[in-house]
């Protein structure tokens, strides 16, 4: 059983066991002791969305990594795909983000790349854990000229621009195109706005006056509702909403309707197809895709492989099958040739490459696939609860999917970032996919 780490690092209420000072120190001393594997100096980056708590931890990670002889380059708040590139870039031995995603602001999580820009694989987590709680750092103690240094990088963030702006296809600009750009109050507001309006594109920026609480507060991602309106009212080509720390995006076509990663993966993965550049053909993404994006690369002349929820997971079986391109269905993309995780502003700069090289809509693009309809309940808890032997649970869920036939499927899952567990039906009538997910929702809340 895992001590810390969940299905994208370790998360929970900042202050609070796990996401505490003495832990993050704890953390910070492991992931030192694991890099320290060659004579020399070596660096580990950190950065941080725009939360309130991560000062805190911020330098409680800094001091563990300092106190086992390994330096510390701080780049502030910058997008957890900018962390992974700046890590790379600069040669460095790990990257540290320090990020809750789209929780809200009270919480706070760590997530830790390699090296190579990669998030680390689940093997490399347990040994962290077992460092941490084994005690066998306690008696390393590096003293003098060998304790580590932190400083600063103050132009990563022009680094990061730069980076994405040659993600763009070089013969196009984004001269006379309308936009939309939610950053949620999070890590993108000193990033996004200057890569699109730098590309030639107008730009209406909403969730840029972070406060260290706001963050995803009823914007970004998680609430494209206010991006969608504020398309319709200024009439805009497309909106673009990110996530707190920007891993991922949501959009809206120009008549303010939501378009969600299926649909985008659906587009990318059409023109990557005609390029001749999606790799065997394969989109990968996860259990929570739909079954009309399925279809969808049917008809392309390709294939989707799923994996479990997770787009760390997704990234691994890319690397292992040799796959290019894939993501979930909430908006992670992975553009592999590009980046080692997800990336909402690349995806958002590849789809702005697609409608401008076609000269199309977004909402003429989306008819690429059609989604079946698919309920999606959240059920809040506040203790584990075994479905596995929840034995009447089970079976409604096993007469229900006999119901829905090869036309739907049933997806019950405990979340890796939420004390939740989310409960998805998908099938051809709303009505009968929402009875069934309220009336499995409801045995859930009583147990």
């Amino acid at each position: 059983m895992r001590k810390l780490f969940g299905t994208d690092g370790i998360r929970g209420v900042a202050n609070i066991y796990p996401m505490t000072t003495e832990i993050a120190m704890q953390v910070g001393r492991a992931i030192a002791f694991i890099v320290k594997n060659k004579k020399g100096r070596h660096r580990i980056v950190i950065g941080k969305d725009t939360r309130a708590s991560g000062y805190m931890i911020e330098n409680a990670l800094a001091a563990g990594i300092c106190s086992m002889g390994v330096d510390v380059l701080l780049v502030g708040p910058l997008p957890t795909p900018g962390i992974a590139f700046i890590t790379t870039s600069m040669r460095a031995d790990a990257g540290v983000v320090i990020s809750a995603s789209h929780n809200p602001f009270q919480d706070n999580g760590i997530k830790i790349f390699s090296h190579d820009g990669f998030k680390l694989p689940d093997a490399v987590e347990a040994d962290i854990e077992d460092l941490i709680f084994s005690q066998k750092m306690a008696a390393l103690r590096p003293v003098a000229e060998e304790v580590g240094r932190a400083r600063r990088i103050d132009d990563a963030k022009g680094r990061y621009i730069v980076f994405l702006k040659h993600m763009f296809p070089k013969k196009l600009t984004l001269e006379g195109m309308n936009i939309v750009l939610d950053c949620a109050h999070g890590a993108t507001y000193g990033v996004a706005p200057f890569v699109f309006e730098e590309l030639g594109a107008k730009v209406t920026t909403l969730g840029v006056n972070p406060d260290g609480k706001n963050i995803n507060h009823e914007c970004g991602a998680l609430h494209p509702e206010l991006m969608a309106k504020k398309v319709k009212e200024i009439g805009a080509d497309i909106g673009i909403a990110l996530d707190g720390d920007g891993d991922r995006l949501i959009v809206c076509d120009e008549n303010g309707k939501v378009v969600g990663g299926d649909h985008v993966m659906a587009i990318c993965a059409k023109d990557l197809m005609k390029k001749r550049k999606l790799k065997k053909k394969t989109l990968v993404t996860t259990v929570m895709s739909n079954m009309g994006l399925e279809l969808a690369m049917k008809e392309m002349g390709g294939k989707m492989v799923r994996t479990q929820v997770g787009d760390r997971y997704v990234v691994e079986e890319m690397r292992k099958k040799g796959y290019s391109f894939g993501g979930e269905q909430s908006g992670h993309l992975v553009f592999i040739d590009h980046i080692t995780t997800g990336d909402g502003n690349l995806a958002a700069l590849q789809l702005l490459g697609i409608m401008r090289k076609r000269g199309k809509k977004l909402s003429e693009l989306a008819k690429v696939m059609t989604s079946y309809p698919q309920v999606l309940n959240n059920v809040r808890t506040t203790s584990r609860i075994d479905l596995e032997n929840f034995t009447d649970f089970q079976k409604a869920v096993k007469k229900m999917e006999k119901k829905l036939g090869k036309k739907g499927r049933i997806l019950v899952r405990a979340s890796g970032t939420e004390p939740v567990i989310r409960v998805m039906v998908e099938g051809e009538k709303k009505k009968t996919i929402q009875a069934m997910a309220d009336e499995l929702g409801e045995m859930i809340a009583k147990a």
